[in-house]
């Protein structure tokens, strides 16, 4: 009954695409299937008695604890105003340099995304905050907005993410499963900090990639980066510079190096970085009642979201393995040309493919379970697929016409930034991300190298 998995899964991505609420259709068409399969004997019904327990085990789960409170922690950074002042600090400070402007906006994304990890919410900040300011400076509608799209996606890659918070949690469940697969039944683990580690240098070299970028398009298309005149700033001093940059800097490096050292897990880390934002924000006079109250709503909001689509997405699993799509995925994954080369291949290519109609939270919760145990059954280390994945869902988010990040853009964009003009803009950045993935591909130490150094192979 392999094709009915492959049907389900083809009608969820239809049903995707009418606009009907992600949560809903994953857990509602799987149910619908399963019914239709007890009916005409196709699907045991007794698989469904797993359901009560999967859902107890996300409640359970102390490691997805962190993604409300790393949403909290980014929601109140968002609402202290600390992009502006970074920002403006920035600006001043390679305001002297042509293409000064945009190395400031990558670097501002880089920080942000260290911050908040929330992808939307850097892309919308950047693009109200900076976009204004460079289009007033010359900078061409193209440089403009393609700086700022590739640099809200860091928010994907560079820890502390969201998105491989929960990827590091997908990628245990699948990593023990394709051990046991293989008669290993005392199984290795993966754990979130592995993911973070193998993010750092990754994520820096994106980061590497884009400041090369623009600075190559200063030198050889000066006219698309004026020469900054008079900008109005006096000058930047050593006190201004650290008053801005220190406090999320000690921040993310309380964050991120607790974790990494073993002093806390990711949950604890990430109660430690939520109050850390709150008192950031009551230091900087940020904080009233009714935009705490605003803050508490975002999370609220963003957490349910997560954690329903979660439970949809257990639902299609446990239905999608029951009418055996797993062995079908396994089965067509072993049979393709190139071996495991030609495996990571397709897959990518899917997921990208994916990221176009799909968020982050569902190809994590939806399709990593069903390809992640038969890849790592093949013998991939599971920190670099991990990362593979999380930098391969980032290009497909920046890449015209239906990234994510373009429309978040587009949203906010002035009436006289066109669309193509978007589009044109995000396509340098679209083959650096590619170039990156190449990279990450060809040399997998990039990846493995940081994690075996601070936890040991």
């Amino acid at each position: 009954m392999e094709w009915v998995a492959g049907l389900l899964f083809v009608t969820v991505i239809l049903v995707l695409l009418t606009g009907f609420p992600v949560a809903f259709t994953l857990g509602g068409t799987a149910l619908i299937f399963a019914a239709v399969g007890i009916l005409t004997g196709a699907f045991n019904e007794a698989l469904l008695l797993g359901l009560p327990n999967r859902v107890f085990g996300i409640m359970n789960n102390e490691t997805l604890v962190a993604v409300p409170l790393f949403v909290f922690m980014g929601v109140t950074l968002e609402r202290a105003r600390i992009a502006e002042d970074l920002l403006e600090t920035l600006s001043a400070l390679f305001g002297s340099l042509r293409g000064g402007l945009g190395i400031s906006v990558t670097l501002v994304g880089m920080l942000l995304a260290a911050s908040t990890g929330i992808v939307g919410a850097t892309v919308v900040t950047m693009g109200l905050l900076s976009l204004p300011t460079m289009l007033k400076r010359g900078y061409s509608p193209e440089i403009a907005t393609g700086t700022i799209c590739a640099s809200g996606t860091l928010g994907q890659i560079i820890p502390p993410s969201i998105v491989l918070v929960m990827l590091g949690d997908v990628m245990t469940t699948a990593y023990q499963q394709a051990q046991l697969d293989m008669g290993i039944y005392a199984p290795k683990t993966v754990s979130v900090g592995d993911l973070f580690a193998g993010a750092l240098i990754p994520g820096l070299l994106l980061v590497l990639l884009y400041v090369l970028y623009i600075v190559g398009v200063a030198v050889f298309r000066p006219a698309s980066m004026p020469a900054p005149g008079d900008t109005g700033d006096q000058g930047v001093t050593l006190a201004r510079i650290a008053s801005a940059l220190a406090p999320p800097l000690l921040l993310i490096l309380a964050v991120l190096g607790s974790i990494l050292t073993g002093l806390a897990t990711p949950t604890e880390a990430a109660g430690v970085g939520g109050m850390g934002a709150l008192l950031l924000a009551i230091g900087r006079r940020e904080l009233d009642l009714a935009r705490l109250r605003d803050i508490m709503r975002s999370t609220l909001r963003i957490s349910s979201m997560v954690f329903l689509i979660l439970i949809g997405a257990s639902i299609f699993s446990l239905v999608f393995r029951g009418y055996g799509g797993d062995d079908g995925v396994h089965a067509i994954l072993e049979a393709l040309p190139g071996g495991v080369f030609g495996a990571v291949v397709v897959v990518m290519l899917v997921m990208f493919l994916l990221g176009f109609v799909l968020d982050f939270i569902e190809i994590t919760f939806v399709v990593v379970p069903i390809v992640g145990p038969v890849l790592l059954a093949m013998g991939l280390d599971p920190v670099w697929l991990g990362i593979m994945i999380a930098v391969n869902l980032q290009t497909s988010f920046l890449t015209p016409p239906f990234g994510f990040a373009l429309f978040y853009l587009r949203g906010v964009a002035p009436p006289e930034v066109q669309t193509g003009q978007i589009y044109r803009g995000a396509m340098p950045f679209v083959a650096i991300q590619v170039v990156a993935l190449a990279l990450i591909a060809a040399f997998p130490a990039l990846v493995t190298w940081l994690p075996q150094q601070i936890y040991g192979p």
